[in-house]
């Protein structure tokens, strides 16, 4: 782990160009002008307009982001920030994505004080004549794409007292020269490609403050005397190097550090005395080769009383040995992380370690503990982090566990643990992970485990002692994704309720003494990919609707006393993915399980369990005939839909990760046109079909992407609509390296996403990427149109609960399509009105993108989908991101185009829209400017703070519909 603090350092410049026709008419000092005109025209790409002042209107010292000294009228400062609106003072916007090299012509300015063009996509290296600024005192170039070495002119500007060139691609050494630097206070060269070994010089520089060079690829060691000069410094970061050797003694003379990070490395020895660091606040040392296993190689915690402001202890995956001291009990009341885990730490956990009240994470996994859970830990009102696992610990667990409300993951897994588990772990109602395996617990599984509808990762009881049954409340549980009781006692039959479990991918009932059948219910949990079922006392036959299981990848129902016809579609196909051994009276299936042919009265009694169930379908079927001709008609029609979509779906017959790989070349990274949370996109061409592709592949290693790929495929299979994204067909396989693959194809969109042309990167140069108003409003026109349909056209109401420019694809006649359904949800109907309904599965949705109720953990809705389009519709207006750093606590996008709705609009429009020229035909900006401001209306009406306040799509639909038409008129 490493701390990227950049506080002293990081500042945001950002560079726009000037034509130099205008110099000649601009007062004041010739050579700056030029520079910076010829600085202008270094620069390929200003999508951002910031420099929109440097014009002959005004005096260039008055020029957006200059300063000029007063005497001379000689520029000191050049620091280039987009700022907002209003309170100019305040606020600066990184990232204006100016392209283009190093301005060389920038070292006649021979007055500049400070040059800081951090966060761009500048690239080249850095010129020598850098070095000609005899005068700079702070130069940021931080944040871009410089290559090649640091010129070694820098090392002459010995006014210099920031240097911040972090997040580049800078190689090479850093020379002894650095020690020319008298008043540095600030290097940071953090996350480049420079090596070799810190020079010496580094170490006498007495005003250094904050020194960052993590994840570089520097070794060597640190010199014993190396913080006796570095008597100010407050912050090191040097994590991620080869660096090794022991932590110098001398970090005890450096008495203001407050940061100290030197994780991922190769140091080892003895962690001296900290206890002059009465600042330090973040002490990481993780990833080393720290202690010696020994009794003595805690000892320097008990020096860290002294530091009362610390907050955060990582000490994980060393070689400490020895007992915790009970000293870890004095730490700083500020401390809210401790973590230890992965070494060799055993003795019993001192009950002192609970009057850190204000711990948030406590890891003491994968370590030799002994003895008991301290009763003491109830007090940790504040923990959302607790593991204990991989230990040797005896017991119960404390019934005072259950006051740790704000408990999101707990691991107590692989210990001695025994007693039954206390139904005060009810009251972890904000729980996502729960592993309490391979212990002996005994008793049944509380009831009050299934009220912990928050559980969406993993609950694992497996390898312990529980007896009783799976409750019915199982059911509850249904946003869960793993369940794993293998290895128990439990018996009698498992509940209907299973079925209801609806996120479920992952269920283990192996090993226990569960009996009846398998229950019909199990065809419910559409994303299952693992089923085990092995080894207990199932009867009866296996439910035939399980070969409907697409996604089922992995079957065992081995030594059970199943019976009857093996079914022979989905997972059944494939005799390796399914186990069935033990099963005598067993029949049928595909040939390679090597069974008899079923006899037809055996084929016959495998069914009659279902009689009684066809029979009152029928019944209610005729009774439904019977009342309502009309029913009958819509059902018919219905059907003939659906069946018309399914075909449409399945045009092509899946295909294999042989054509995948080919058709990517190797899925190489010359084809990857985008990636997100749950995989990569890449361009492919099919030469079976003759055309190109876009095929996503799902990256399953990520928590949640079989269940993103399930709802994918169950949102797109009986969806059509001109403004959706059309799915081809898709893949579950297995690659060459025998690891399970599963992709999407679809329609590939040669225009890209709504995002590269709103924002475009810097390396797009070789076309515009500008839309028009008439553009956007089509577009915005196309987006409302899909979720109008997914909304209100479709069988059952989906929600898309991801929209963003991003999720947006653009054909070739620049036609919208909605895409990346990995999140969708169907809504359930009641009284026939989906409009107050919401679906079972918290989400939350994209930052910026998503509503604010979705931040409280309410449940998805079609009011949550508006917000979404609502804040897609002013970003389209503004060119903001709703992500931007001048929107924090209430200045969100929304507040921010509200306040200038009525008063500032053309200041708040997006540059590329205003009229070219001033004066551009007066009928087409009254309606320009009509468009705007009903396009705005709309996109504030749909993100309101309150879902019923919000807009519904069928209302939005036709009045962007009215706007276009008015717009449009000649």
């Amino acid at each position: 782990m490493f701390f990227p603090s950049m506080r002293l350092l990081f500042f945001y410049v950002f560079f726009v160009g000037l034509k130099p026709s205008l110099a000649t008419n601009i007062l004041g000092n010739e050579t700056d002008v030029i520079a910076l005109l010829r600085f202008k025209e270094s620069i390929s790409n200003d999508p951002y307009g910031v420099l929109s002042s440097w014009n002959a209107s005004s005096h260039f010292c008055n020029w957006h982001g200059i300063t000029c000294s007063i005497k001379h009228q000689r520029v000191q400062q050049l620091s280039l920030q987009q700022c907002r609106l209003f309170r100019l003072q305040q606020l600066y916007l990184p990232d204006n994505k100016l392209t283009g090299e190093f301005p060389v012509s920038l070292a006649n300015c021979s007055e500049l004080r400070l040059l800081n063009m951090s966060s761009n996509n500048l690239y080249g290296q850095i010129p020598m004549e850098i070095g000609t600024l005899k005068k700079l005192e702070k130069l940021s170039l931080n944040k871009n794409n410089y290559s090649g070495e640091i010129p070694s002119s820098i090392w002459n500007i010995s006014s210099l007292s920031i240097l911040s060139m972090g997040y580049n691609y800078l190689e090479g050494k850093i020379p002894e020269e650095i020690g020319k630097l008298k008043s540095l206070s600030g290097f940071a060269i953090g996350a480049n490609k420079l090596s070799g070994e810190l020079p010496s010089s580094l170490y006498n520089l007495s005003l250094l403050a904050l020194f960052y060079a993590a994840e570089n690829q520097f070794h060597g060691s640190l010199p014993s005397n190396m913080f006796s000069n570095l008597i100010s410094l407050q912050e090191i970061g040097i994590g991620g190097n080869q660096i090794s050797g022991p932590i110098p003694t001398s970090i005890s003379n450096a008495s203001s550090l407050q940061l100290f990070d030197i994780g991922y490395c190769s140091f080892v020895g003895k962690v001296p005395n900290l206890g002059n660091l009465k600042d330090l606040y973040w002490l990481n040392l993780n990833y080393n080769n720290l202690g010696s296993n020994s009794a003595l190689d805690l000892d320097f915690i008990t020096s860290l009383i002294n530091c009362t402001e610390l907050e955060s202890l990582v000490l994980c995956s060393n070689n400490f040995g020895g007992v915790l001291p009970n000293s870890i009990g004095n730490l700083s009341t500020q401390l809210t992380e401790i973590s230890l885990d992965f070494n060799h730490i055993h003795g019993t956990i001192p009950e002192t370690i609970c009057n850190n009240i204000n711990l948030i994470t406590l890891n003491l996994e994968y370590n030799h503990l002994t003895g008991f859970v301290p009763n003491s830990f109830g007090k940790f009102q504040k923990m959302q982090l607790l593991s204990l696992g991989a230990n040797h610990l005896i017991g119960d667990i404390p019934f005072s566990l259950g006051n740790l409300t704000q408990l999101v993951e707990i691991r107590i897994s692989n210990n001695m643990l025994h007693g039954k588990i206390p139904p005060s772990i009810g009251n972890w109602q904000n729980l996502l992970y729960l592993d309490f395996s391979g212990n002996n617990f005994s008793g049944a599984i509380p009831v009050e485990v299934f009220s912990l509808s928050s559980l969406s990762t993993n609950l694992n009881l497996s390898h312990n002692s529980l007896n009783g049954t799976l409750p019915v409340e199982v059911g509850a549980l249904g946003n869960l994704g793993t369940l794993d009781i293998s290895n128990n006692y439990l018996s009698g039959q498992i509940p209907m309720t299973i079925g209801k479990c609806t996120s479920m991918e992952y269920l283990n009932l192996h090993g226990n003494s569960f009996s009846g059948m398998i229950p019909s219910s199990v065809a419910s949990l559409k994303g299952l990919s693992h089923l085990d079922l092995s080894q207990n006392n199932l009867s009866g036959s296996i439910p035939t609707d399980m070969q409907r299981l697409s996604f089922l990848t992995y079957l065992n129902v081995s030594f059970n006393m199943l019976e009857g016809k093996v079914p022979l579609e989905g997972v059944f196909k494939n005799a390796t993915s399914i186990s069935i051994v033990g099963n005598n009276k067993l029949c049928g299936g595909v040939l390679q399980l090597h069974l008899a042919p079923c006899p037809a009265n055996v084929m016959a009694r495998s069914n009659h369990h279902n009689l009684k169930l066809a029979i009152i379908i029928i019944c209610v079927v005729v009774c439904l005939i019977l009342l309502s001709i009309v029913v009958v008609v819509f059902l018919s029609k219905k059907k003939k839909r659906t069946s018309s979509l399914t075909a449409s779906t399945n045009q092509y017959s899946m295909v294999s990760y042989q054509i995948l790989h080919h058709s990517t070349e190797g899925f190489s990274t010359s084809n990857l046109i985008g990636s997100g949370s749950f995989g990569s996109v890449y361009k492919g061409f099919l030469e079976s079909e003759h055309k190109f592709v876009a095929i996503k592949v799902i990256n399953l290693r990520m928590s949640g992407a079989h269940k993103s790929f399930i709802a994918e495929c169950n949102a797109l299979k009986f969806i059509r609509h001109r403004n959706l994204v059309k799915i081809l067909t898709c893949c579950s396989s297995i690659d060459y390296s025998s690891q399970e693959f599963k992709a999407l194809v679809f329609e590939y969109m040669p225009n890209g996403s709504l995002e590269k042309w709103l924002h475009p990167s810097a390396e797009i140069t070789d076309r515009l990427y500008t839309l028009d108003l008439t553009q956007r409003l089509n577009i915005v026109v196309d987006v409302a149109s899909a979720l109008h349909y997914l909304h209100y056209g479709c069988e059952q109401p989906i929600v898309h609960c991801d929209l963003k420019p991003e999720n947006v694809l653009l054909d070739d006649d620049m036609v919208a399509h909605v895409t990346d359904f990995g999140l969708a949800r169907l809504l359930s109907m009641t009284n026939g009105d989906p409009h107050n309904q919401s679906s079972t599965t918290v989400f939350k949705g994209t930052i910026g993108y998503a509503p604010p109720e979705y931040g409280m953990s309410c449940e998805v809705s079609m009011q949550g989908d508006v917000y979404s389009f609502g804040i897609l519709v002013l970003e389209m207006v503004t060119g903001r991101r709703p992500m931007e750093e001048m929107f924090k606590d209430d200045n969100n996008l929304h507040n921010y185009v509200k306040m200038a709705y009525s008063n500032n609009l053309l200041e708040i429009m997006d540059s590329t829209l205003l009229p070219k020229q001033i004066g551009e035909e007066e009928n087409y900006t009254k309606k320009l400017t009509m468009c705007v401001f009903s396009l705005i209306r709309i996109g504030l009406a749909c993100s309101v703070e309150s879902p019923n306040e919000r807009m519904n799509m069928a209302d939005v639909t036709r009045e962007l519909n009215l706007t276009k038409d008015v717009f449009l008129q000649h």
